[in-house]
Formats: structure tokens, sequence, C-alpha cells
């Protein structure tokens, strides 16, 4: 059968399709890129926010103009199965846990879903970066989030399993594997394990490669800081850490539900730096949660001026359907909202390049992880920023690098 696939928003959905196109190769099937040439059609949603939502409507209404067996999986296949069905009612479900029965459910060969791990399945890693899910669903309960109901509580992946997968990924040809969760810093903890001891066997494989670490909820790094920060002094692992702190205020923290306080975010950040002064950091921001007040978005505005991320991801507040947070009043004009974002997105944009200036004259080793025919390469420096290159280099080619330039969103660099 020929089978078009599309996918949206997170890295676990991107590991997800590394799995489906590992289950249907394997299964004799043709993978074809477009869905007017297909016999089915494969998507994998996202619904973390409002706009992302519609998107996938339009896409479904898209796909209806098909007559083709339409399967849904991702986060809408969890939690808006109603929303799927006004749109294409004939359209097969199949939520992101039990996204292995991809097969199955294509043949139409299945009775029930079964619990299994998806280290067991092979995965097809067709790019120069593998993403590798270690952990489904999340141990915490954010107010505001819609994914944590769409995949369920924490369940750690066996570490041998994880191994295996990120072996796999290099004999394909992978140069940079990303571990990802939607939470990583919990990795292990309804099993035992811990993030830091599986960070310490991926590296003691026998591969020239890298890591690069998926977001930590800040609550859940605070438990196991120090071992991470041990695993990290490895030069596999990219100086990167993705900690969203969402508020720079602690009563909008707590209505959140984060279960940190900004005081455990600074804690966590200075113990980082102190190891690493050099290390990418990276942090979202919700804007206008509901009842925050001007006091409060200025307490945001402050912890940005006082950490100066490298990267900050800031998105307005979109309330989720089968959250807490929807049922909240003390919405925040749109108008706010947008003007709170405009000056945070400007403040940022500041912080970054500065931070990136302050770079130029430095050395690093560069992994090339893209060629592109007007021969403007991109890499990742040891610490993760993007640097542009426009000298012969092919991709997977570790070199040494000098930093000349700067901007907001990326690095120049010339071979040394």
């Amino acid at each position: 059968m020929k089978v078009y696939l599309e996918v949206y928003g997170c890295t676990a959905n991107k590991s997800d399709l590394c799995l489906v196109k590992g289950e249907l190769t394997k299964n004799g099937h043709e993978l074809v890129n477009s869905a007017e040439n297909s016999d089915a059609i494969v998507i994998l949603t996202c619904t973390v926010i409002d706009t992302t939502e519609q998107r996938m409507l339009s896409r479904l209404r898209f796909f209806k103009n098909f007559e083709k067996k339409i399967i849904v999986s991702g986060c809408m296949a969890s939690v808006q199965k109603d929303r799927i069905k006004t749109i294409l009612p004939n359209s097969i479900l199949l939520p992101p846990k039990f996204i292995y029965h991809i097969n199955d459910v294509i043949n139409e060969n299945f009775d029930e879903f079964k619990n299994m791990e998806k280290t067991e399945f092979e995965k097809t890693y067709d790019e120069f970066a593998a993403p590798i899910l270690i952990a489904e669903g999340c141990m915490l309960s954010c107010s505001y989030c819609i994914t944590s109901i769409a995949r369920g509580k924490l369940r750690s992946y066996p570490m041998d399993g994880i191994i295996k997968d990120v072996k796999s990924a290099l004999v394909q040809g992978c140069k940079e594997i990303q571990l990802t969760a939607q939470d990583t810093a919990s990795y292990g903890l309804d099993s035992g394990y811990e993030l830091g001891e599986l960070l310490g066997k991926v590296c003691d494989i026998q591969d020239e490669f890298f890591v690069r670490v998926g977001m930590m909820n800040p609550f859940t790094a605070m438990k196991n800081a120090n071992s991470i920060i041990k695993a990290y002094k490895n030069p596999k692992i990219y100086k990167f850490l993705h900690l969203p702190v969402q508020s720079g205020d602690n009563i909008i923290l707590e209505k959140m539900n984060r279960k940190y306080t900004v005081e455990d975010f600074l804690n966590i950040v200075k113990k980082f730096r102190n190891n690493f002064p050099e290390i990418t950091i990276s942090t979202d921001i919700i804007v206008g949660f509901p009842t925050e007040t001007d006091d409060q978005f200025l307490h945001s505005v402050d912890l940005l001026k006082k950490v100066e991320p490298d990267i900050t991801n800031i998105t307005r507040f979109s309330a989720r359907p089968n959250t807490a947070a929807k049922k909240l009043n003390g919405r925040i004009p749109t108008e706010i909202v947008k003007q709170r974002s405009v000056f945070l997105t400007d403040l940022c944009k500041k912080n970054s390049k500065n931070k990136n200036k302050k770079l130029i004259g430095k050395k690093f080793k560069v992994l090339v992880t893209k060629n592109r025919e007007d021969k403007l390469h991109t890499g990742r420096t040891e610490n993760y920023k993007p640097v542009m290159i426009r000298e012969d280099v092919k991709i997977g080619d570790i070199v040494d690098m000098k930093i000349t330039g700067a901007s907001s969103t990326h690095l120049y660099g010339k071979l040394i």
C-alpha cells in the first residue's frame, strides 16, 4: 500500500514518525511524497495551542477531498476525537501511545490496542538528527497543558531499549541524537532510573556523535541536577539546557501548578552556568495567563533581564479544552496580551544578540548539520549555537571554527 505521512508539533511526534516509517517499510508498504498518489494518509497532529489546532483542522478538511483511508494520530487523536470525527467521520484514530499499531490499523487487522514499549519496534531515521523518545507522558499536571492529558502519565522506557534505538540511529548515519520526552528530567522517576545515568550510558557508545537533551521541567530537574550536570561534562553532550520557566511571578507559577518557584529556576541556571559558563540556556514564557497583572508581567520582564537566556520562546496564553486553566476567571484582554508579547519579543531578541556577540573571536568544535545549494552551510557548536559556514564542508563533518559574527538567531564562523 502507498502511504503518505505528515507530521506536526514536538520532537516526540517526530520520534513517533520514525517508528511509523520503520513499521510500514518493514511490512512492505511504500512511502510516497503526495497525498494524491497514496492509498492511505497518516497525519500526526499537534494541539498544544489554539492556532496549532486550527491548522490541524484545516489539514483535515483538505484531506477530506481525497477518497483515501485516513489515520489520525498525535495528541488530537487522544483528546479531540469529536473534532476529528466531525470533519472525517470515517477516519481511524490512533492515539500516540499506541502508534506502534500503525501497520495493524492500516491493514484493519486488530482487535484492541495493547500496551507495549515503543523501544521494541524498528525505526527509520532518514535525517541527520535522530529524535529518540525516552519516555511517554508526564508525572506533572500543569493547569494549562493539554499534552499531559493526551499523552497520559509518565512511562519511562527501559534503558537498554533506548540504547538500542541510539545505536540503530548511528548505524543509519545519524550524528546528532535528540533525546526527547515531555519532560526529560522526569525520566526514571517511575522506574528507579534517572536521566544522568541514561546520559552516561548513551555517551559510552563507541561512535562519534553529539547528544541534545530535550526540555526539562525545573521541578524535576531540581531532583537530579547533580547527576545531570555530571553527565553533561561528557564532550558528546551539547551544552544546551531547555528549562521553561513560564512566568517570573511565583503566584502565577502556583496557578499554573508548576511546583517550583522563580528562586528554584534561578538556582538551577546558576548551577549549570557555574559548571558550563558558555552553556546555551533556552526558556519559555507564557504571556497573559489568566489574572496576570501588570506587576506580575513585569516580574517576568525582570527575570529575563536578570537571566538573559540565549533563547526565549514566547507564547500567548491559549485556553485548551479539558484543562484547569480554561476554567479560570480573569482573562487578559487580547490587546494587552499582544502588547506584552511584542515587548518581550523585542527584549529577548536583544538578549539573544548580546549573548551571541560575546562569542565573537572564540573557538568551537562545530558539527556540520546541513548543506545548502547556495553553499551557506549550517552547523552546531558544542553549546548548540547555530553557525553559518561559507566554506567547503559537508554534512557530518566535525570542524574547528572561529566565530566571526553574530545575529540574534545565529553565529557566523570560519575554519581554523
